[in-house]
C-alpha cells in the first residue's frame, strides 16, 4: 500500500483514529543495556528450570542455535546476486522463492515477494496482524518489528516512523508500505551503492544490513 493521503484506502485491521501520538507510542528501541538485562533475566530463568529438570541443561543453546541458523548473511547473499547478475535480479522480483533455491537457500515461508527500492521508491516492510517476518531469510526479528507501535504506526505514518530510525525519504520519493502475512512475506531489494563495478565484490554483503532489508534503513556507502 502507498503512503496514507488525504483519502486513504482502508487498512487491513482497524486502528486508532488519530494524527498525534505521546511518548508511550515511541518505537522499541533496542538498547545494548535493554538486551544485557533481557539476557540476565533469561539466564536466570534458565537456571531455575534446569534447577527444576524441566529443562537439561545445553537444551535451550541448542534450540536458539537452531533458530539462529538462518540470519543476515542469507539475505545479503541474495541482494549481492541481484546487484551483480541482472538475470538473476530479474528472477529475483518475480519469484523470490525460487530464486532463494537457486543459491541453495532453503525457504520455509509459503512465498518471499521482493520489492525493489529505487529513485523514485522506497519500500517498507510490516506486519500489522501479528510478526510475520521472513525467519528462514533473516533469522529473528528485532522487538521494535513485532511491536504493536511499529506494526500501527508503520502504516500510518511511514514517513515519520522513518525519520525517528534516522532515515529522512525526500517528499518526491513515494514511500510504499507492504503488509506480510501467513502466505507472503516481504524482502526489500535496495539501491545498490554508489560505483558498484569499482567494489570488491566480497565487501558487498557487509554492506547489507537487517534494516536495509525491512526498510527502516539504506545502504551506506
Amino acid at each position: 500500500m502507498d503512503e496514507p493521503t488525504t483519502d486513504p484506502r482502508p487498512l487491513p485491521c482497524p486502528l486508532p483514529a488519530r494524527t498525534s501520538y505521546t511518548a508511550q507510542d515511541a518505537l522499541v528501541v533496542e538498547t545494548g543495556a535493554g538486551n544485557a538485562e533481557a539476557a540476565r533475566l533469561t539466564e536466570a530463568l534458565q537456571a531455575l528450570l534446569v534447577a527444576k529438570g524441566l529443562l537439561a541443561p545445553g537444551e535451550v543453546e541448542q534450540e536458539i542455535a537452531k533458530l539462529d541458523a538462518p540470519g543476515l548473511h542469507l539475505g545479503a547473499r541474495l541482494v549481492v546476486r541481484a546487484w551483480t547478475d541482472p538475470d538473476f535480479k530479474a528472477r529475483l522480483l518475480a519469484d523470490g522463492k525460487s530464486a532463494a533455491a537457486e543459491l541453495g537457500l532453503k525457504v520455509g515461508e509459503a512465498q518471499i515477494v521482493v520489492v525493489e527500492n529505487t529513485a523514485q521508491a522506497h519500500n517498507l516492510i510490516v506486519c500489522t496482524l501479528c510478526s510475520c517476518y521472513p525467519r528462514s531469510i533473516l533469522g529473528q526479528p528485532p522487538s521494535w518489528y513485532i511491536s504493536k507501535t511499529y506494526r500501527a504506526r508503520a502504516v500510518r505514518e511511514p514517513r515519520a516512523v522513518l525519520r525517528e530510525f534516522g532515515l529522512d525519504i525526500p517528499l518526491h520519493v513515494r514511500v510504499r508500505v507492504h503488509d506480510s502475512n501467513a502466505d507472503m512475506r516481504y524482502l526489500v531489494l535496495p539501491m545498490p551503492p554508489p560505483g558498484l563495478r569499482d567494489r570488491d565484490e566480497a565487501d558487498l554483503p557487509g554492506l547489507v544490513t537487517r534494516d536495509v532489508l525491512i526498510g527502516t534503513a539504506v545502504v551506506q556507502a
